[in-house]
């Protein structure tokens, strides 16, 4: 949703106020604009494509433009469970990392694209998977091209590792439409989330480079720069919000 919201708002358009969401799992999305149930969704891929695919609709923006390089999917538990199972959580952390450096191989992309488009995984169709798996963009409207910032796993590294600005931004946007009434102390939160620790221990031992800081500046699609400074300031800064 902060993505949708986010691309929305950089509009005046206010995903609070000027629009109707729903929640539908991401393999029943191109059913339901099929049957006219809803007129777009935003949803990783490989659903873009396959609603292009199905000649039901096309891509009007990809999260890239909205911002390069940004956060993505997490692996998570609870604080409990990695203190009591150290061990587990350390494991699971290095194969994460170890997949990742597989599948960010583009020699191995077409393999994995194979993979997981059987119906125990994606249950999608290969080719709908893999064009986007290796940068090739098809908006469904005539416009071709060659995304340089594709679907990345690992580069380096630099993939995985759980900055601090990143978990706050996601707080920011929270503080932003409301669903949080007051300011937390956003840097003591990503801290408590955001375990570096135990993502250092694994990059250590598997040879993978880890930057030097916690904190990156980004920037998004309104041009507004992103780098954890001052996130009071910027949760309580934008013109549209809840």
């Amino acid at each position: 949703a902060m993505w949708l919201y986010y691309w929305l708002a950089t509009y005046n358009i206010n995903p609070m106020k000027d629009v109707k969401t729903i929640v539908v799992p991401p393999p029943q999305m191109v059913a339901n604009m099929r049957i006219g149930n809803m007129d777009g969704y935003c949803v990783g891929e490989p659903w873009n494509a396959r609603a292009i695919y199905d000649k039901v609709g096309y891509t009007v923006a990809t999260t890239q433009d909205i911002w390069t390089d940004h956060p993505e999917k997490v692996l998570g538990t609870t604080a409990e469970f990695a203190a009591k199972n150290p061990n587990t959580a350390l494991a699971l952390t290095k194969a994460i990392l170890e997949a990742s450096r597989y599948i960010d191989a583009t020699a191995n992309r077409e393999s994995v694209a194979k993979l997981i488009a059987g119906k125990a995984y994606v249950n999608a169709p290969e080719e709908v998977i893999l064009g986007r798996f290796l940068g090739h963009y098809d908006n469904g409207i005539g416009k071709k091209w060659e995304d340089p910032n594709y679907m990345k796993f690992f580069n380096d590294g630099k993939v995985s590792y759980p900055y601090l600005s990143d978990g706050m931004w996601f707080l920011t946007q929270h503080k932003r439409w409301g669903l949080l009434k007051s300011d937390p102390d956003y840097l003591a939160v990503a801290k408590k989330v955001n375990r570096i620790d135990i993502y250092t221990e694994a990059a250590k031992s598997l040879g993978v480079s880890v930057p030097s800081d916690p904190m990156r500046t980004s920037k998004l699609i309104d041009g507004v720069v992103w780098d954890g400074k001052d996130p009071k300031a910027y949760a309580n800064g934008f013109k549209v919000k809840g």
